[in-house]
C-alpha cells in the first residue's frame, strides 16, 4: 500500500508517526542520493553522507513544507552537506585513497580485480573513459557539476534544480549546457573547453 504513496504523503505519514513510511522513503532515494553524493565528493565518504542525509530528513522531518517537493527537500540536505564536506576536505593533510596517482588511476585501482574474465582491452577503454568523464567533472566549474549532477545523478527537473540551488531556471538550464558542452569536448580530446 505504502509503495503507491507519493513521496509527500509518505513524509506526511512519517511526520505523523509512521516509521515504515520512511524506510519506504529511504528505499526509493538511497541510490540516486548515494549517486548524487559520491560524484560530488568522492566514493570514499558517499556512504557515510548518504546515511548522514537521511540521518538529517529524521532529524529535521517537521521542517518539510508540503507546499515543496520531497525530492527537492532532498536533494537540498544533500547538496548542504557535499558542500560542507568539501570544506573540510580541503583542510585535509593526507591524500584520499581515491585521489588520482601521478601516472593515472588511483591507490583503490590497485585492488586486485574480481572480474579477470572480463577483455582486458574492453576494462581499459572503459577505465579511459570513466577517467575522462571523471576529470571533466572535476574540472568544470562547481555551479556547472552541480547542475549535471543534480539532473543526471539526481533525476531532478530544472525547476526543482533551481529551488535546490537558488538560481533562476534559465541559469539551470544555461549551465547545463554549459556543462554538456566541456563533457562533450572531454570525451572528443580537446580537453572539454567552453
Amino acid at each position: 500500500m505504502r509503495d503507491t504513496l507519493t513521496d509527500e504523503d509518505l513524509m506526511a505519514r512519517f511526520q505523523g508517526g509512521d516509521r515504515g513510511a520512511f524506510t519506504v522513503l529511504m528505499k526509493r532515494h538511497l541510490g540516486g542520493i548515494y549517486n548524487f553524493v559520491a560524484r560530488h565528493t568522492s566514493v570514499a565518504v558517499a556512504e557515510d553522507l548518504s546515511q548522514e542525509v537521511f540521518l538529517r530528513v529524521v532529524e529535521r522531518n517537521s521542517a518539510f513544507k508540503h507546499e515543496a517537493k520531497f525530492t527537492t527537500w532532498l536533494y537540498a540536505i544533500a547538496r548542504n552537506l557535499c558542500v560542507d564536506t568539501l570544506r573540510k576536505m580541503a583542510h585535509r593533510r593526507h591524500p584520499s585513497l581515491d585521489e588520482p596517482l601521478p601516472g593515472g588511476g588511483s591507490l583503490g585501482d590497485t585492488v586486485r580485480d574480481e572480474h579477470p574474465s572480463a577483455s582486458a582491452e574492453r576494462m581499459a577503454a572503459g577505465r579511459e573513459a570513466a577517467g575522462t568523464v571523471t576529470s571533466t567533472l572535476e574540472a568544470m566549474p562547481e555551479e556547472q557539476r552541480e547542475v549535471f549532477l543534480l539532473r543526471e545523478v539526481g533525476g531532478l527537473p530544472f525547476a526543482e534544480i533551481a529551488k535546490v540551488t537558488g538560481v533562476p531556471e534559465n541559469t539551470v538550464k544555461s549551465r547545463m549546457r554549459y556543462a554538456l558542452e566541456r563533457l562533450r569536448g572531454g570525451l572528443d580530446g580537446d580537453g572539454g573547453a567552453s
